[in-house]
């Protein structure tokens, strides 16, 4: 799991051609006028989804990971908690792998939590289990962009 802020987004160039282009979409669009909806990068290698949702309580969280593709969850309006793990620390499956929808959800009991504000994003692996849209002090609605970056 990487954690920073969009400024600094050129220093991950280096992490590959895919993830420069995912971010380049991040630097180049106006993100705040935006619909919410799926935006191709690179058919889809790449894409974006923008939604504008509301954070949930801690309680209620899903921890999820996903085999295709790297998110870069990036906060456009808003802030939010992310959870995030090792996935070797996640035994327990509780939905199992969805291949169409590139998710399964697991349960374990070592993991983290960050605060992640508008201008901020992460970056998650295959092996990155994460919980994103929880409430920080209280629920609110987040508009958020999620580069999907397929892995092959």
């Amino acid at each position: 799991m990487i954690f920073d802020n969009l400024n600094n987004a050129k220093q991950y160039y280096l992490l590959g051609e895919k993830i420069q282009k995912g971010f380049e979409f991040l630097l180049n669009s106006d993100l705040k006028n935006l619909e919410d909806g799926k935006y191709q990068i690179q058919d889809d290698v790449i894409y974006a989804n923008i939604q504008t949702i509301k954070t949930k309580p801690k309680e209620e969280k899903k921890w999820e990971v996903h085999r295709k593709y790297i998110d870069i969850q990036y906060i456009i309006k808003g802030y939010e908690c992310m959870g995030y793990g090792l996935l070797d620390d996640f035994s327990e499956v509780v939905e199992k792998y969805d291949n169409d929808k590139d998710v399964e959800f697991l349960q374990g009991d070592k993991y983290n939590f960050v605060n992640v504000q508008e201008g901020e994003f992460t970056i998650f692996y295959p092996n990155d289990v994460h919980a994103p849209m929880l409430a920080v002090d209280e629920m609110q609605e987040v508009k958020k962009v999620i580069v999907k970056i397929a892995i092959d």
